[in-house]
């Protein structure tokens, strides 16, 4: 019996980024509309991420944090962050 292979969605990706919580405000980065652009091809994730500030200190964290959730969903391969200002 073949297996069901379920595709990677914007909906997908837009539910375990809410799960990343900006620590400086407590409040996720989505809610906070710092991702502008959420591309899928080929179970690769690519995020265009926008910090509150563009010297941020806590890029870096949120860069890692956004990787490791989007990495948590069946199917993707790898998730590619892009820092993006404005």
């Amino acid at each position: 019996m073949p297996s069901e292979k379920k595709s990677i969605s914007k909906k997908d990706v837009i539910s375990a980024l809410r799960n990343v919580i900006d620590p400086e405000i407590g409040i996720d980065i989505v809610t906070m509309k710092m991702i502008k652009k959420i591309e899928i091809k080929d179970g690769n994730v690519k995020v265009m991420f926008v910090p509150t500030t563009p010297f941020c200190p806590l890029i870096n964290n949120l860069v890692f944090m956004i990787r490791q959730e989007v990495e948590k969903i069946k199917g993707v391969k790898k998730c590619d962050v892009q820092v993006t200002i404005k």
